[in-house]
This record gives C-alpha cells, sequence and structure tokens, in this order.
C-alpha cells in the first residue's frame, strides 16, 4: 500500500510568511518604542552617578595630596569649561577632570548675588586647616541634579540627591 501524501507538507510550504515577519518585527518595534525612555533616562542617571563619584574622588585626591605633602591645594571650579582643576605649590602637581557629555555644572556654591555666572571659582585647601566649605551642583539632560558638599567640620565630600527641576 502506498504512503499517502495527505496531511504532509512539502518542503517548499515550510516557513515564514511576510505578513508573518512583520507582524514580529512590528511587535519587537513597539516593544523597543516603550521601552526606549526609561532607557535612556537610566544611561542619564548612571551617568550622572558616575561624574559624582568622580568629583568626590578628585576633591578627596586634592584633600589628601595637601594632608601628605604638607602644601597648599587649590581646587579651581570652571563652570565655562565643565572642568574642575587642582594646582599644588608642588612642582608638577597638577590634574584635571573634565566632565563627560551630558553633564554640566549648573551651580557653585556657595552662590553669590554680584558673580559672573560663566566665572571660575577657587578654593584653598590647606594642610592641617579647616576644610572650606564648598559644593558643585551637576545636572545631565533630563534636569536631574546631584550636589556633591564638602561638609566643613568632617572636610569629607558628600552627595545629595535634589529633586529634578
Amino acid at each position: 500500500m502506498p504512503i499517502s501524501s495527505v496531511g504532509k507538507r512539502n518542503s517548499c510550504d515550510a516557513g515564514v510568511t511576510l505578513i508573518e515577519m512583520l507582524v514580529v518585527v512590528t511587535i519587537i518595534a513597539i516593544m523597543i518604542a516603550v521601552s526606549f525612555p526609561s532607557l535612556s533616562s537610566g544611561v542619564e542617571t548612571l551617568r550622572l552617578n558616575a561624574a559624582t563619584r568622580s568629583i568626590v574622588s578628585f576633591i578627596n585626591s586634592g584633600l589628601n595630596h595637601a594632608e601628605r605633602r604638607q602644601k597648599v591645594v587649590e581646587v579651581v571650579i570652571s563652570k565655562a569649561d565643565n572642568t574642575l582643576w587642582l594646582h599644588s605649590s608642588e612642582q608638577g602637581y597638577e590634574r584635571r577632570l573634565q566632565l563627560p557629555d551630558g553633564i554640566r555644572i549648573e551651580s557653585i556654591l556657595p552662590e553669590f548675588q554680584d558673580e559672573d555666572a560663566e566665572a571660575s571659582r577657587s578654593f584653598l585647601l590647606y594642610p592641617g586647616g579647616t576644610v572650606p566649605s564648598f559644593g558643585i551642583t551637576v545636572v545631565n539632560r533630563k534636569r536631574a541634579a546631584r550636589v556633591v558638599r564638602v561638609d566643613p567640620m568632617t572636610g569629607v565630600p558628600k552627595v545629595e540627591n535634589l529633586p529634578s527641576q
């Protein structure tokens, strides 16, 4: 008795139709479109957190250098260049921290009424002396903000979260 081919597909009939493929691609595109804002916001937050950790580490290195080498260290904060500098009276000691794209210095604390908004400010770290009370407000593209503030009592930089503007 011959085997009937009824109910069996030929090898040329197997596969995916163009319409099925378009439906799958459309579903994937919708999923990406829905999740993209939260993913990009998450990346911006990670970038902001990394920048604030870098600033804390940078200020700590200046404080450590002042104490260990017994040299005055100047911290220069430039809003216009989006950069922090450390300078010392020690020959050849100069460090620079350029903030990443998408992160900018919003303000330098304490703020003064008659100060130029784009002016650089500098603070001196004396060995064995009181640490000046200063801070830096940084924001990302989504307007989330963090403040890195140096506590004058402990001399430790701390990060504060600010509500989004």
